[in-house]
């Protein structure tokens, strides 16, 4: 197995965290949580040389699925997401797409049970249903390289909102608490939004801490 990169590029007005996961040798790609602008992540994938094979998805809100349709009508690849977040994935009011003026409604995206595993870019990637953001919130887990993609359940030392719909308070302090705090401290955290932390970091810093 070749080395694994990730690269990642602010994209959208909310400032979402997109990521491309490859390996250095194969050039195979993995996008997590596409935003908006997909032209800009098509010559993003250019410019790094690479073909994406998946896209993964943490959550179904608009501005981490806006690039989903686009980069479908170039590449044909499968999107998978959590299994709860089926009904939000299809409706562009549950999904907020259609506060940003361009309903979006993906419905053939590949569901993924808590705990499941998928095989990508060589490794295996641990799926962690995380409700609290949404319903359907997952992390993925790249355990042989300490690696977690959180989306919008874990920031640094912050959180996810709950008040949207599917949102809860209580679930998204019981996924963070005993889901992803259970994870080694080495373990870096890559979010939906801002810069990267570590689990040990949240353990002390985060408020979900207390």
């Amino acid at each position: 197995m070749g080395k694994l990169r990730i690269k990642s590029q602010v994209i959208g007005m909310i400032g979402t965290n997109c990521y491309l996961v490859f390996q250095e040798e194969t050039r195979e790609a993995v996008v997590i949580d596409p935003a908006e602008n997909a032209p800009f992540i098509l010559n993003w994938c250019k410019e790094l040389n690479v073909i994406p094979s998946a896209i993964l998805l943490t959550h179904g809100h608009g501005d981490h699925i806006g690039g989903v349709e686009d980069l479908l009508r170039t590449f044909r690849i499968p999107v998978y997401a959590g299994k709860e977040e089926e009904g939000l994935l299809k409706d562009p009011y549950v999904n907020l797409s259609a506060d940003f003026g361009r309903g979006i409604s993906i419905k053939d995206a590949r569901l993924l049970e808590d705990g499941q595993e998928l095989t990508l870019l060589g490794c295996p990637w641990k799926v962690i249903a995380t409700p609290g953001h949404t319903r359907g919130s997952v992390c993925y887990y790249l355990e042989e390289e300490k690696v977690l993609f959180s989306g919008d359940t874990l920031f640094c030392e912050s959180y996810g909102r709950t008040d949207f719909p599917t949102g809860s308070s209580r679930e998204l302090t019981q996924s963070i608490r005993e889901k992803l705090f259970v994870l080694p401290e080495d373990v870096t955290v890559y979010p939906g939004h801002e810069g990267y932390t570590t689990i040990g970091h949240e353990k002390r810093y985060n408020p979900m801490a207390w």
